[in-house]
């Protein structure tokens, strides 16, 4: 409690607020610190491609970027440059409604690789990006 000595109308007393809230921000810190925070862990579990898994059919209308392990990409089975690539899939997402991409790339690329695929995709429009393994058909 803080008082004014000095003057002559009496004395003045006024409560100082700042010690209370000190306490206030510590309280609340040890607070924060001390509630246990819930942490929920699920697994996560991805299917995995068969090994003889049949060839689904495509689309007509889709539109598929692939990507090979030596980094050369093709839009609908047709090769192109990393720089084709991005003024093509402009051109083609300018009269379409559906923005759909699949990327389909080699589980042996580096994620890197697939995005840049994915940064050029977004620049040129597409809205809805999946992303697809390029699985390898094993005969027995």
């Amino acid at each position: 409690m803080g008082m004014q000595v000095g003057n002559k109308k009496g004395i003045m007393t006024s409560i100082n607020i700042t010690p209370y809230i000190d306490i206030l921000l510590v309280l609340l810190i040890i607070f924060m610190v001390s509630a246990p925070l819930k942490q929920y862990d699920h697994e996560v579990r991805v299917p995995q491609p068969a090994a003889s898994a049949p060839v689904q059919n495509v689309r007509a209308d889709a539109i598929i970027v692939e990507m090979e392990l030596d980094n050369t990409v093709s839009l609908n089975q047709q090769i192109v440059t990393l720089q084709e690539l991005e003024s093509t899939l402009s051109e083609v997402f300018r009269y379409r409604a559906v923005k759909n991409l699949f990327i389909r790339g080699d589980s042996e690329l580096p994620y890197g690789d697939i995005f840049v695929l994915m940064d050029i995709a977004k620049r040129s429009g597409a809205t809805d990006i999946a992303l697809l393994v390029k699985s390898t058909v094993v005969s027995k």
